[in-house]
């Protein structure tokens, strides 16, 4: 990969070390706070990816300085966020066994994935179409 391509995804690459720091770190003393309700925790699974997502299609539209819509740019940016979420389950599971692995962290990275994926499309299909 070439240093413009690099610069192009720097956000998303900063991002993706924001991901892989905060899913890490030990935060078994926050859960009492009343800041914290059930389900947060995929919430900002969901949220994360979301922002993943659209930092890697800002990447690539401007590394390759148009907006073209690409299925093979979509699967790859879907892949990307498969081997994040699955690598960041992998060293909870492994690694940093003061957190859970959990199978719904997964699914909501996914979910944040894909609508990450569909608010491109439609951005792409609203701003073309009118022209």
């Amino acid at each position: 990969m070439s240093f413009k391509a690099l610069k192009s995804y720097r956000w998303a690459f900063v991002w993706a070390v924001f991901i892989l720091v905060l899913c890490n770190i030990d935060l078994s003393g926050e859960g009492n706070s009343g800041f914290f309700f059930a389900g947060f925790d995929k919430l900002v699974h969901l949220g994360f990816f979301f922002v993943l997502t659209i930092l890697l299609f800002y990447g690539k539209i401007k590394y390759q300085h148009n907006y073209s819509f690409r299925s093979l740019t979509i699967f790859k940016i879907i892949l990307i966020s498969v081997i994040i979420g699955g690598g960041i389950e992998l060293l909870q599971w492994k690694v940093f066994t003061y957190r859970s692995a959990e199978w719904w962290d997964f699914a909501c990275d996914m979910i944040g994935t894909f609508m990450g994926v569909f608010s491109y499309v439609l951005l792409h299909k609203s701003n073309f179409n009118n022209k």
